[in-house]
């Protein structure tokens, strides 16, 4: 007689919240910015939004002086959900302390995700054609937040000294690998007014 299996799957405790996300290309068309959240609910249009996941947009030490700035840049018109936004930034961060914390780093993330975006959940199971609207009704409700981004739009800078560069470059590469889409990397020598 066997036993259970050892090696059995084992389902994280939030699986169902992570299972809900639908992919980025189910976002990625700009439309008009849904923005207008108001502290007076009768004024604001979005009536409610789930929190941003985006928590930093200025990390490292910027006091310091600086010789370069390595910028992440976008190449398409698209959107960037927050939690796309907050996984570069933490990948980016993260390769940084490792690797230029005793040197210092100033990161910059410039994207804001404002735009609310809405869903309108599709019914499924036994009888769900009779419960669907279709496309009448299909407003949806708050479901997270995203970027609006045109192409040539500064997502992230990156200062760093001249003997970090490459660290820099490498952590912006890092970081555009969590986009949704293609990003170009520039350096720029920083002139300082003597």
């Amino acid at each position: 007689m066997r036993s259970a299996k050892p090696n059995a799957l084992k389902v994280p405790a939030d699986f169902a919240a992570v299972a809900k996300l639908r992919d980025a290309r189910a976002y990625r068309r700009t439309k008009r910015p849904f923005t207008r959240i108001s502290k007076l609910r009768s004024k604001g249009y979005v009536k409610g939004a789930p929190h941003m996941k985006t928590v930093q947009y200025d990390m490292g030490n910027s006091k310091l002086p600086y010789s370069h700035e390595i910028q992440l840049i976008c190449t398409k018109r698209q959107q960037i959900r927050d939690n796309a936004l907050e996984a570069a930034r933490q990948a980016a961060v993260r390769y940084l302390d490792l690797n230029a914390a005793k040197e210092g780093y100033y990161v910059k993330l410039r994207a804001v995700p404002h735009h609310v975006i809405r869903m309108k959940p599709l019914a499924t199971g036994a009888g769900a054609d009779r419960f669907q609207q279709g496309m009448s009704l299909s407003y949806g409700s708050p479901e997270g937040h995203a970027a609006q981004v045109k192409p040539g739009k500064i997502l992230f800078s990156f200062y760093v000294n001249e003997g970090q560069i490459g660290i820099a470059r490498e952590a912006a590469r890092k970081a555009g690998t969590k986009l949704p889409m293609h990003c170009k990397i520039e350096v720029l020598n920083i002139i300082r007014a003597a």
